[in-house]
């Protein structure tokens, strides 16, 4: 569907919402690149999270479903979400079929964005994505966020043993590195909680 169509699918869903009581997170996917469009324009971005917004939304998520964000798009589009809608709350959804979902969760955080999706092992992605990487994986941010001196409040060892056991029952190995290559001594935790 169009991106009108599906604009005005959310407004008719998020007024169902409303009147029931939900919380609702407004998820706006290929915000940096669409496989059938192409290259995704800010001020689009920034008009789809308005309009979700104004329909209801408690929250926004910005997707980087096909893996081809930046950093710099990522502080691009976090600084002019932040300007028109400022104080709303953001969470980011990052790929990393091109290597580039780890970098961007940094300059996520450091634009002010504290909520990243990930997934354990890294399983998931999108179908659109020709050989798509799938999600970053927990384990792996987190190792990287606390190394950086954030709390996550997530048990490392438990992530990389659920990202072994998923390993064991998908019969292949997961696409986050850190269940193999294994933890280096912790960092001291004293940053924010993230």
């Amino acid at each position: 569907m169009t991106v009108e169509e599906s604009l005005s699918v959310f407004e008719r869903i998020a007024s169902r919402g409303r009147d029931a009581g939900l919380w609702m997170t407004c998820t706006i996917g290929a915000a940096f690149g669409c496989p059938y469009g192409g290259e995704v324009l800010v001020k689009d971005v920034v008009m789809m999270a308005a309009r979700a917004v104004a329909s209801g939304a408690h929250e926004i998520a910005i997707a980087d479903t096909i893996g081809v964000g930046v950093p710099t798009q990522v502080q691009s589009l976090a600084a002019a979400l932040q300007d028109r809608l400022p104080g709303f709350p953001f969470r980011i959804h990052l790929h990393n079929t091109r290597n580039t979902g780890f970098a961007n969760a940094v300059a996520a955080i450091e634009a002010g964005i504290m909520t990243l999706d990930a997934s354990v092992g890294g399983i998931g992605g999108c179908p659109f994505a020709p050989d798509a990487a799938g999600n970053i994986g927990s384990e792996d941010l987190v190792f990287l966020l606390e190394r950086m001196g954030m709390r996550t409040g997530i048990d490392l060892e438990a992530t990389m043993a659920t990202a072994r056991w998923m390993e064991g029952h998908l019969g292949h190995r997961v696409s986050a590195l850190l269940s193999r290559a294994g933890v280096f001594p912790a960092a001291v935790t004293e940053g924010p909680t993230v």
